[in-house]
């Protein structure tokens, strides 16, 4: 009971509600909510404050920036299928000022989106000398090919392929592969890259630009996804992972490469990271909401340590995202 009491009070106040509607739909920082919600960062500070007191917001500080997300799922699972009921029976009291969130939430996804596009398009030819900064590329590569193994993999999609590095390493032990980006130039440089290259049945590798929130692939439709060091650009990784699940076959996998937690600031700034890095535990949380048993991660240390997350999809199960 008291638990309840605590849930009910934080979520007495219409503000709040509106927070946990926005959050739903993708991690904001704290000054991207209040330029959605039109107020003052100390008013929306306090505001989640409390909702954080009660465990429905978590908050998560990357150098200057606090970041937000939904808190336990068991206790939101019920309060979304209550708001939804109310939504579906009432749908002419879906308020202007909900809608107008949702104009506002769009234009920071557009602004996001914006941004590193524009750097992407700037940047796609060094691309490939990018990744390598921290670590060398032997070393990721060397560590990739122990932990996918030696043997065919099947059907392999690279999720973020940038200029189509990961497909070309590990196409001779693939049955089909095809990889996604948003970007036509890096597109158009993976093109170029994997001209000569074949899978192992001597398929020609597959390139399509695409969102890697929603991938044109039906569900089971892949063996292996991979995403090296694509991870950090999106807004929401959670529904990155969710999706990359998706198309999963029992037993499937899906390999995550990136960096591990660090304060770098300036690679939010100079290079469109949206996040620094990711924690082990967090990691796991998508993995496991996204019906996957995670393997133990892999630490590659260097001036920023880059760490493989490896997901299983278990034999007698498919993906929980549909």
């Amino acid at each position: 009971m008291d638990r309840a009491l605590i849930i009910f009070q934080a979520l007495a106040e219409p503000t709040r509600l509106r927070i946990l509607r926005l959050l739903r739909e993708m991690e904001l920082s704290v000054g991207e909510l209040a330029q959605v919600l039109g107020q003052s960062q100390p008013r929306v500070s306090r505001h989640v404050k409390v909702l954080a007191e009660a465990e429905l917001v978590e908050r998560r500080k990357e150098g200057s920036w606090v970041f937000l997300a939904l808190g336990d799922e068991n206790d939101l699972e019920p309060i979304f299928a209550a708001l939804d009921h109310w939504r579906r029976y009432h749908e002419e009291d879906d308020d202007e000022m909900g809608r107008a969130d949702r104009q506002r939430l769009q234009a920071v996804r557009n602004v996001r989106m914006g941004e590193a596009e524009d750097w992407f398009e700037v940047h796609a030819a060094e691309w490939d000398a990018i990744r390598s900064l921290h670590v060398s590329e032997e070393s990721v590569e060397s560590a990739i090919v122990k932990l996918v193994g030696d043997g065919p993999l099947g059907r392999v999609v690279d999720i973020g392929t940038g200029t189509g590095r990961m497909l070309e390493l590990l196409a001779p032990q693939c049955e089909s592969a095809i990889g996604f980006d948003r970007s036509p130039s890096m597109l158009r440089l993976a093109r170029v890259k994997l001209e000569e290259n074949r899978t192992a049945d001597g398929e020609e590798i597959k390139l399509r630009q695409g969102n890697f929130y929603a991938l044109p692939l039906a569900a089971g439709s892949a063996d292996l996804t991979i995403l090296h060091q694509a991870l950090r650009y999106a807004q929401h990784p959670a529904a990155v992972i969710a999706e990359s699940a998706r198309i999963l076959s029992p037993g499937g996998r899906l390999l995550v490469v990136d960096f591990a937690l660090h304060d770098r600031e300036e690679l939010r700034t100079r290079d469109a990271h949206m996040y620094l890095g990711f924690s082990d535990d967090r990691m796991k949380q998508w993995f496991e909401a996204a019906g996957l048993e995670a393997d133990p991660p892999v630490s590659l240390d260097g001036e920023l340590t880059v760490k493989l997350w490896m997901g299983r999809l278990p034999l007698d199960q498919q993906s929980r995202v549909t």
